[in-house]
């Protein structure tokens, strides 16, 4: 009977109300949206080497042309981003996740073209470091669906 009692805490610790009730940790995600917004404000003011300081060493960035792996190669490939006077686009975080564990989290939100139409979303997960700075680990943008 007892490893039945045992079975029976082990799931109630995972149930849905149980994993929304750990999960909501407003601070945490008041963090990595500013986070955000701070990695999106890079490309605003045009500024790679703040772009680089939101990538972690490991990062993997999805793009058109497959998987870019590693900081270096990362940033290396948003570089082209840069060029010019005007981003070419922007994003803005709407919604932010983070675990229970407060060591991952996930962003989502809007990305637009220079005069503000909607061209596509992005999706990131963001880890927080042994220092409590939270650095994007994946990055992938989805273009908006043609859908009627």
């Amino acid at each position: 009977m007892k490893p039945l009692i045992g079975l029976i805490s082990l799931l109630a610790e995972f149930s849905p109300a149980a994993l929304v009730a750990q999960a909501a940790n407003p601070d945490l995600a008041r963090q990595v949206m500013a986070a955000e917004s701070s990695f999106a404000a890079s490309m605003a003011r045009r500024d790679i080497i703040a772009f680089a300081t939101h990538v972690a060493p490991d990062a993997v960035f999805y793009g058109s042309g497959g998987s870019t792996r590693g900081k270096t190669a990362v940033v290396e490939a948003w570089r082209p981003f840069f060029d010019g006077a005007a981003a070419p686009f922007s994003w803005k975080p709407e919604t932010v996740e983070v675990l229970p564990s407060g060591s991952l989290a996930w962003s989502s939100g809007p990305v637009q073209d220079p005069s503000g139409k909607q061209i596509g979303s992005f999706n990131s997960v963001w880890r927080r470091e042994t220092d409590g700075r939270w650095l994007v680990i994946f990055d992938k943008g989805c273009e908006v669906c043609a859908c009627k």
